[in-house]
C-alpha cells in the first residue's frame, strides 16, 4: 500500500471518528442533558392531564358560623377506551344511578376517552358504584371529584352571599365581591393507566397541586340577621309591598350586621328564582327619601353656624307660595325652632332653613352625606342614587330637596347617614367583609374599620341628635319606634312612588324609618324601607307602617347585645291605625 492510500485511509479514519463523536455528544445531550424536557414531552404526549380542583373557600359570619361551603359530589365518567364489558357495567350504572338502561348503554358505546354518564351524584352512590364494579372486575369507570355549591341557611342572607354561575365562579354577591381570594388554584398530574385501567402516576415531578380557596369571614351576624329576616317576613305577609329593605350597622365602625330584602331567593336553586327576586335592593333600588333627608339641611345649617338649635324661622301656618307653587305642612305650624322644625318634621321650616343658608352650601353638605356616589362597601351591582348637579337644578329645588324629593338614594345611603349622626358626625366606610383566612385559620388579610371623613362636628351632632331622639316620643312622628327600656333618636320618610315613565304614581307609596339606639350610646343603626305597603283604608306612613318593625328588631337585636335597659317602661301597646292623610311625612 502506498504512501497515498495511506493518507487516504487516515482521512476517512479521522472522518468516521468526528462523525461518532459528534453522534455520540448528540446522544448524550438527549439522553442527558435534555432527558427532563423529552419526559415531559412524552409524558404529555402519551400520558393524560388530569385536573386536580381547588376546594372553593367558605364564607362565614362574625361569630364564625358557615354561609356558604362545599358539598362533596361526583361526576361519574367512563373511558370507552378502557370499558371491559360495556353490558355489565351498564347495568351497574343504570341500577346505582337511576337512569334508563337503554340510555345508559348508548351513552357509553362509544370508544371515545371520556363520556360523561352523570354529574352531581352522592359520595355514597360513588361509593356502591366503585365497589360493586371492583367485586365485579370490572374497568373503564371513574368517579370525579365536583364540589357543589351549599348554602346550609338557604333564603336567609341570599342577596348577600350571592351565588355561583355553571362554571363556579361567583355572579352576584360577597362570592362575586371576593372571588379572587374565594376560588383557588386548580392543580394538576399526568397519569397513565396499565392494561387492567389501574392509574400509574407517570413523572411525578410533572404535577401542581391544588390550591384551596381562602376562608371570607364577614361582619354579619346571623343571630341579629336572623332577627330581622323573621321580622321582614311577617311584614311582607301582612303588608304584601312591592319590596321591603333593612339595612342594620354598627355606627361606630361601620361594619354591617344584617341586611335583607323581601321576596328573597334561595341560592341553592337560583336557576328557578325569578331574576327581580336575586337583587340585593339595599344597594341597587333608589327611591325618594321623604324626610328622612331632612337631617341633611338641619345639620348643613348648624354646622356652618348659619343658624342655632332655637333660630326661629315662620312656618306660614301650613302653606308656603313660592316659585308658583304652594308647598304644604301636614299640620299649620307657626313661629318654630330649628330643633323643633326637625321634630315636628316641617317641610316648610326645612325650605326656608335650606334658602337661608343658600343651594350651594346645602348642596356640599348633600355629597359630604355619601349622597350620589357609592358607599364604598364593595358589594357588585351598588348604584350612585340620583343627586342631580347643581347647575340643574330649578328655582323650585331649593324647597323640594330639603324634604327628600327631586334626588333618590339607596336604603344602605340612608342608614350610613343616620349612623353619621350616631358616630358624632363622622362618616365610617361601610364593610361587609371582616377577614380572609386560610385553611390553617392564620388571618391573610383583615379589613380595620375606616373613617371616611368628619361630615359634621360633634356639637351639631349632638344637638340634631336630641332633635332626632325627640322625634321618637309623643312630641315626634316616630312614636311607634320606641323601643320599652332605650332611647331610640330617628326620622321618619313618606314618599310618593316615582313613576319610571316620569312624575308620580297615584296612591303608591315609599316609606321609611332610619334611626339608631340607644340614643345616648349608639351601638346599632338602621332603617326599614317599605315600597308601596297595600294596607285599604288605612295609614301608608313611615312612622306608622316602618317605624313599628325598626322597634321590634331593636327590642330583639338589644337583648341578643346584652344591653341593660335603661329606664322601667311598659309592652308596646296595640296601635289602631288611622285614615290615610298622603301629606304626612
Amino acid at each position: 500500500m502506498n504512501a497515498k492510500t495511506h493518507r487516504r485511509a487516515g482521512i476517512v479514519c479521522i472522518a468516521l471518528a468526528v462523525l461518532l463523536s459528534i453522534y455520540s455528544g448528540r446522544l448524550i445531550h438527549l439522553q442527558v442533558g435534555k432527558h427532563e424536557e423529552y419526559a415531559r414531552e412524552a409524558a404529555e404526549t402519551t400520558a393524560k392531564k388530569r385536573t386536580v380542583r381547588a376546594e372553593r373557600g367558605k364564607i362565614t359570619d362574625s361569630r364564625g358560623e358557615i354561609l356558604a361551603d362545599n358539598v362533596p359530589i361526583y361526576a361519574v365518567v367512563v373511558d370507552g377506551t378502557l370499558v371491559n364489558d360495556r353490558a355489565r357495567v351498564a347495568g351497574i350504572l343504570s341500577r346505582q344511578l337511576g337512569q334508563p338502561l337503554d340510555q345508559v348503554a348508548s351513552r357509553i358505546a362509544s370508544s371515545r376517552p371520556y363520556i360523561v354518564v352523570q354529574r352531581r351524584v352522592a359520595a355514597t352512590t360513588v361509593e356502591a358504584i366503585r365497589a360493586e364494579l371492583a367485586a365485579a372486575g370490572l374497568r373503564g369507570v371513574l368517579c370525579e371529584h365536583e364540589p357543589m355549591r351549599n348554602y346550609p341557611n338557604e333564603n336567609m342572607l341570599g342577596h348577600v352571599l350571592g351565588f355561583l354561575d355553571n362554571e363556579g365562579r361567583g355572579i352576584q354577591g360577597i362570592e362575586m365581591m371576593m372571588e379572587p381570594y374565594l376560588r383557588g388554584e386548580d392543580g394538576f398530574v399526568y397519569t397513565e393507566r396499565d392494561r387492567t385501567g389501574r392509574e400509574i402516576v407517570a413523572y411525578r415531578g410533572i404535577e401542581r397541586p391544588a390550591r384551596n380557596g381562602l376562608t371570607v369571614r364577614l361582619t354579619v351576624d346571623m343571630e341579629l340577621q336572623a332577627i330581622v329576616e323573621n321580622e321582614l317576613d311577617a311584614a311582607y305577609r301582612q303588608l304584601n309591598p312591592n319590596m321591603i329593605t333593612a339595612v342594620f350597622v354598627d355606627p361606630r365602625t361601620g361594619e354591617i350586621l344584617a341586611m335583607a330584602t323581601r321576596p328573597g331567593f334561595n341560592p341553592n336553586d337560583p336557576a328557578n328564582a325569578p331574576v327581580e327576586t336575586t337583587k340585593n335592593r339595599a344597594i341597587i333600588e333608589m327611591f325618594e327619601p321623604g324626610s328622612t333627608f331632612k337631617l341633611v339641611v338641619i345639620s348643613a345649617a348648624l354646622n356652618e353656624r348659619s343658624v342655632k338649635k332655637d333660630s326661629k324661622f315662620h312656618c306660614e301656618n301650613g302653606s308656603f307660595a313660592y316659585a308658583g307653587k304652594i308647598l304644604r305642612d301636614v299640620h299649620g305650624y307657626g313661629s318654630m325652632s330649628v330643633h323643633d322644625i326637625l321634630v315636628k318634621s316641617s317641610n316648610i321650616g326645612c325650605a326656608k332653613i335650606a334658602m337661608h343658608i343658600g343651594a350651594d352650601t346645602f348642596y356640599e353638605y348633600i355629597r359630604r352625606f355619601g349622597f350620589g356616589e357609592r358607599s364604598g362597601i364593595g358589594l357588585p351591582g351598588e348604584i350612585n342614587g340620583l343627586v342631580r348637579p347643581r347647575d340643574k337644578w330649578t328655582g323650585l329645588s331649593i324647597t323640594r330637596v330639603p324634604m327628600g324629593h327631586e334626588i333618590a338614594v339607596t336604603p344602605l345611603q340612608s342608614a350610613m347617614s343616620m349612623a353619621v349622626i350616631a358616630n358624632g358626625g363622622e362618616m365610617m366606610l361601610p364593610q361587609i367583609v371582616r377577614s380572609v383566612h386560610d385553611d390553617s385559620g392564620r388571618e391573610m388579610v383583615s379589613f380595620r374599620p375606616q373613617v371616611l371623613r368628619r361630615v359634621v362636628s360633634e356639637e351639631t351632632a349632638a344637638e340634631v341628635a336630641a332633635a332626632l331622639t325627640e322625634v321618637v316620643s309623643a312630641r315626634g312622628t316616630a312614636p311607634l319606634a320606641k323601643i320599652p327600656g332605650f332611647p331610640v333618636a330617628g326620622k321618619t320618610g313618606t314618599a310618593q312612588r316615582v313613576d319610571p315613565k316620569g312624575g308620580y304614581t297615584p296612591g303608591k307609596y315609599v316609606v321609611s324609618f332610619a334611626g339608631y339606639f340607644p340614643a345616648n350610646n349608639p351601638r346599632v343603626a338602621g332603617i326599614v324601607v317599605v315600597d308601596d305597603p297595600r294596607t285599604p283604608g288605612t295609614s301608608v306612613y313611615g312612622g306608622t307602617i316602618c317605624a313599628p318593625i325598626f322597634a321590634r328588631i331593636g327590642e330583639a337585636i338589644a337583648r341578643q347585645f346584652d344591653l341593660v335597659p335603661e329606664t322601667e317602661e311598659p309592652g308596646r301597646a296595640t296601635v289602631a291605625l288611622v285614615p290615610f292623610d298622603p301629606v304626612v311625612n
